[in-house]
């Protein structure tokens, strides 16, 4: 298994049993054993994006943004391609067409600027031979630290937008665009003692369901069960809903995207937070839709579930029934249970942009990059 960003040993709380296994692409009757391989369901993955996905300027469904484009890059170096091999290659050229020269790698006119010049950062980072991105990743570094929601927007700790990351579109922050933000400064080579690593604690910390010395926002009491929603900035969201009383409900992608950001922010195994999120996951494990959003997001679920489970180093855990889960080999088996005949993936269920096979066919291989065990 690929060394984990913190080498800790985690005590870990962990994951209820998985419920019977359910596909959202077609009913299948069988699936052929060597289906069930990981380098298999891969390299279909990458096929369908070579014969089918890119379009002949190296862009994956450009309509979208760069974003898809610098995501499936990134997806399938990951999988083994080479920078140059010709599909990475063209979507290299692509995406350099995006650098700005206020430091950021987006389209003009964007309201995702933060968005697309992370994925990009990351994409860049993971194609950087020999330097070539070195002044890019820089740049993108000191840009995306601008778009933190700080003193700089006027905002002190008090403020529940502190220390977030968000989209241009709604004028605040959220988990999901913080969580995404982290990764690319952690590619760029910040670490937990970074000043903007720890300004983003606190706002992680403010999106849980749990109320501490660290969160003292109106919602915090009101679930407490352990969990994350989408952001407490701006009288707060979830995609989940509110209950009753007004509290906003956990729900599954985020508490793996918080859990993930607070070990990048160097938080470790005995501390409350990571105790609850854990406790909540172990409640809510499933491969076969979102925790408390059904199908919605399912594919970008699996990324920040394999994301989060890889960064706390363990290849199974134990569910809150006793059963012990090798997640590893489960997703991959989930994975390929899903995958089209044509290699890709696709969520009948559209929102969040995931009825794009290019979008989703990426969220797969990704997802598959933390599945590698040594000796698989």
């Amino acid at each position: 298994m690929t060394t984990p960003i913190f080498q800790r040993r985690f005590v870990v709380i962990m994951l209820l049993s998985i419920p019977v296994a359910h596909t959202v692409a077609a009913e299948r009757t069988s699936v052929p054993p060597n289906r069930l391989t990981l380098e298999s369901v891969a390299s279909r993955a990458v096929s369908y994006l070579r014969t089918k996905g890119q379009a002949e300027d190296g862009s994956y469904s450009a309509h979208l943004g760069p974003g898809v484009t610098a995501l499936v890059t990134t997806a399938v170096l990951r999988s083994g391609r080479s920078v140059d091999d010709p599909l990475v290659a063209r979507s290299l050229k692509y995406l350099e067409n995006f650098i700005q020269r206020d430091g950021g790698i987006y389209q003009t006119g964007t309201l995702y600027r933060n968005y697309e010049t992370c994925l990009t950062l990351v994409c860049f980072q993971e194609a950087n031979v020999a330097g070539r991105y070195d002044r890019a990743i820089r740049a993108a570094d000191e840009f995306i630290k601008r778009l933190q929601w700080d003193d700089g927007e006027g905002k002190d700790p008090s403020d529940t937008s502190y220390g977030g990351f968000g989209y241009g579109k709604h004028g605040r922050p959220d988990l999901s665009n913080t969580s995404i933000a982290l990764d690319a400064l952690i590619a760029a080579g910040n670490d937990a003692t970074s000043e903007h690593l720890r300004r983003a604690l606190v706002f992680i910390r403010r999106c849980q369901n749990l109320e501490s010395e660290h969160n003292t926002t109106p919602h915090a009491a009101k679930i407490n069960d352990g969990g994350y929603y989408y952001t407490p900035a701006a009288s707060g969201k979830s995609q989940a809903g509110e209950t009753a009383n007004g509290g906003l409900r956990s729900y599954g992608s985020m508490t793996y995207a918080g859990l993930k950001s607070m070990i990048y922010t160097g938080v470790g195994p005995e501390d409350p937070s990571v105790i609850a999120a854990l406790e909540w996951i172990r409640q809510h494990y499933d491969l076969g839709s979102n925790p408390e959003l059904g199908q919605q997001g399912l594919y970008y679920y699996y990324h920040t579930f394999a994301k989060a489970l890889h960064a706390l180093g363990k290849d199974t855990f134990q569910d809150a029934n006793g059963t012990l889960h090798d997640w590893q080999e489960e997703l991959v088996a989930e994975l390929a249970h899903q995958q089209n005949d044509d290699g890709s993936w696709i969520n009948p269920t559209t929102r969040w942009l995931e009825g794009d096979p290019n979008l989703v066919t990426g969220y797969g291989l990704l997802t598959l990059s933390y599945c590698r065990k040594t000796g698989r």
